[in-house]
């Protein structure tokens, strides 16, 4: 199952963890960067192992942990290394340097996500990709971008696509959508989601419960889309039949393999058991 809501939780508040992990997000990420104090590192990293050890059965848990350049991540890498349960995928801060990121691959026996976060990890963000076999997707981490960039977050468009378009011809999953900040804007975050699931986007990173239902319903493809693709499908398959890959349906729209693509993607992300 693709995630849709991907749910922060800060790794020191042990009692936050255990609520994240009975909450309806599709997947938790236990935060041991921006949300934990530097003091607090080592009980985060030992409450997000604990989670580890703790979480259901197919509950997808990732861990962001500190930039590859910080005091912590070092202990971070080794400590996931050797966990009995690893997560699901570990996200790495402020990624930038495709050396340390090998280094980090090699170590971790899960998937990484890229957060890229600065004007010169934007910049080589396809190579970013491909840096090591275990990184399946990158992502946006908007503030800080925004903030390196010097440019507000409404002037992060080009961004955006260019993410998609480093993800997606490197063969990496659809990039997660940034966080929206507003908690209390749940009309504004329905807007974006749904403009970033057109853009590219699939799934949400959220920091709030209350924004898990909204993110949740944007990224899931309604009955109507539903409906629509199984159409396009059997038309096709029917089309095949004939010896045609090409065809009008009854509304005179086109359908051609591409189409047919978009169709069956639509279909696998409506599954959700």
């Amino acid at each position: 199952m693709i995630p849709r809501s991907w749910l922060y939780v800060p790794g020191h508040r042990e009692d936050r963890i255990a609520k994240a992990l009975d909450s309806a997000a599709d997947a938790v990420i236990i935060d041991l960067e921006d949300a934990v104090p530097s003091t607090a590192k080592d009980m985060a990293l030992a409450n997000a192992v604990g989670a580890l050890e703790t979480a259901g059965a197919g509950r997808q848990v990732w861990i962001r942990i500190n930039p590859l350049d910080t005091p912590w991540s070092a202990q971070e890498l080794e400590t996931l290394g050797r966990a009995e349960r690893k997560p699901a995928g570990v996200r790495i801060a402020k990624a930038e340097d495709p050396a340390a990121i090998r280094r980090a691959g090699d170590a971790l026996g899960c998937q990484l996500h890229l957060l890229v976060e600065t004007a010169a990890a934007l910049r080589d963000a396809p190579l970013l990709a491909g840096t090591h076999p275990r990184v399946t997707g990158l992502a946006l981490g908007e503030a800080d971008l925004a903030a390196d960039l010097r440019v507000s977050p409404e002037g992060l468009e080009w961004a955006r696509g260019w993410i998609v378009t480093a993800s997606r011809s490197h063969g990496l999953a659809s990039p997660v959508q940034s966080v929206y900040t507003n908690v209390a804007d749940l009309e504004g975050l329905r807007r974006s989601s749904l403009q970033g699931r057109r853009q590219g986007f699939f799934g949400r990173t959220v920091i709030h419960p209350r924004q898990i239902d909204v993110v949740n319903t944007a990224f899931t493809p309604t009955p109507e889309e539903v409906a629509r693709a199984e159409g396009v499908v059997a038309l096709a398959q029917s089309s095949a039949e004939a010896g045609e890959t090409a065809v009008l349906d009854s509304d005179g729209r086109f359908i051609d393999p591409a189409v047919v693509e978009n169709a069956r993607l639509v279909l696998d992300l409506a599954i959700r058991d």
